[in-house]
Parts: structure tokens; C-alpha cells; sequence
């Protein structure tokens, strides 16, 4: 009985303390969200979101803007898009933040568009492969605030010069869906810096 007793303390002090870590982890994300810099680079390097059809989902849109937004205040020169499509004969996600840009005012020989990635890490590693050729080797990263945290470890890890550029509005409004959108990156960023490690 004494044993089972000093077992289940162990497990709750592991559990108390897995809580406290991922606590943590998440409060760390919050807090780098909130950082931003005001430097200028070759590029802005847009993460992809879902499109609708022809049409940026809300994420989106609001990454394009500011993407936008930061070459119209001359803080970069290119915008790169990346993001492939979930389904064949659709346009990619690379494609329709190139469009709506141009409609905002971007010239096309100022944009390039990766459509082959699926993943953050592809977003990234496919990018600069693509704008290298360009002479395109300083990134301002633009996607949304909680999700930067881990793009930039990721792109660090690449090997290329970034920068954050967090959206300054965010279309995760709602506690519900910020909350399990905040959940799901700590996962993700913590399951990434643990297989950094072991690889």
C-alpha cells in the first residue's frame, strides 16, 4: 500500500509538473507573439493558410495585409508566398496571397509564390530555395502572433536570417478558438524543440 501510495504522488508530481511546463511554454509563445521587429529585409516570407477557392480564409487575409503593408513602408523589396493546395485543380494558397496583393497594389515582378508546401517547414525551406536566385537572403516572417514562436525556431534552424513580423490583427477571436489554437502550437512547438534534440 505505502508503495502505491509513493507511486500515485510520483505520478501527480510528474503530471503537476508537465501542467507548469506547458503553462510555461505557452506564456513564452504569448510573449514572443508580442515582439516584432522594425528592421528592413530583402523579403517579406508570408506563411500560408487555408484559401477558400480563389480567396484568402481570414488568417490569411490578414497575413497578406500585412505583408502589404510592409512593402508599401518600404521595409522589404519581395514578398514571398508559400502554401500548395489541399486539393488538385484548386488554386494554391501561394497563388490566391499573390493575387489579392496584386489587386492591393504590389506589383507581380515584386512577388514570388511557392505552391509545392504543406507544412511550416516547407513553407520555409521550399521559400528560400525559391528567392535565393532572386538574391533574396534576409526574411521579415510574417503569420500570426502565437504561431511565430515556432516558424522562427524553424527557419533559424534553416539556417536563414528572419526576423518576426507578427500580423498586428489576428482573426482568432473568439476564447474557444484562441485557446485551442494556443494549445495545439505549445504541442507543436514543444514536439518540434524535442525532436530538434534527439535528431
Amino acid at each position: 500500500m505505502q508503495y502505491l501510495r509513493l507511486m500515485l504522488r510520483g505520478f501527480m508530481l510528474a503530471v503537476l509538473l508537465l501542467l507548469v511546463f506547458t503553462a510555461l511554454t505557452a506564456w513564452r509563445i504569448v510573449d514572443y507573439g508580442a515582439r516584432t521587429s522594425d528592421d528592413s529585409a530583402d523579403a517579406a516570407l508570408v506563411l500560408g493558410a487555408a484559401a477558400w477557392g480563389d480567396r484568402p480564409s481570414p488568417v490569411f487575409r490578414e497575413r497578406i495585409r500585412h505583408a502589404v503593408d510592409l512593402y508599401q513602408r518600404g521595409k522589404v523589396r519581395w514578398i514571398v508566398f508559400t502554401g500548395g493546395t489541399p486539393v488538385p485543380g484548386y488554386p494554391s494558397e501561394a497563388e490566391v496571397g499573390r493575387a489579392f496583393a496584386l489587386r492591393a497594389g504590389v506589383p507581380m515582378t515584386a512577388m514570388l509564390a511557392e505552391t509545392e508546401s504543406r507544412t511550416t517547414w516547407e513553407n520555409i525551406s521550399n521559400a528560400r530555395r525559391l528567392a535565393e536566385p532572386f538574391g533574396i537572403h534576409s526574411y521579415l516572417l510574417v503569420s500570426d502572433p502565437w504561431h511565430m514562436r515556432r516558424a522562427v525556431l524553424m527557419a533559424e534552424d534553416l539556417g536563414i536570417d528572419v526576423a518576426p513580423s507578427p500580423t498586428v490583427s489576428t482573426r482568432f477571436r473568439t476564447l474557444t478558438v484562441r485557446c485551442g489554437f494556443l494549445m495545439r502550437e505549445t504541442w507543436l512547438y514543444i514536439g518540434y524543440r524535442i525532436f530538434r534534440t534527439l535528431s
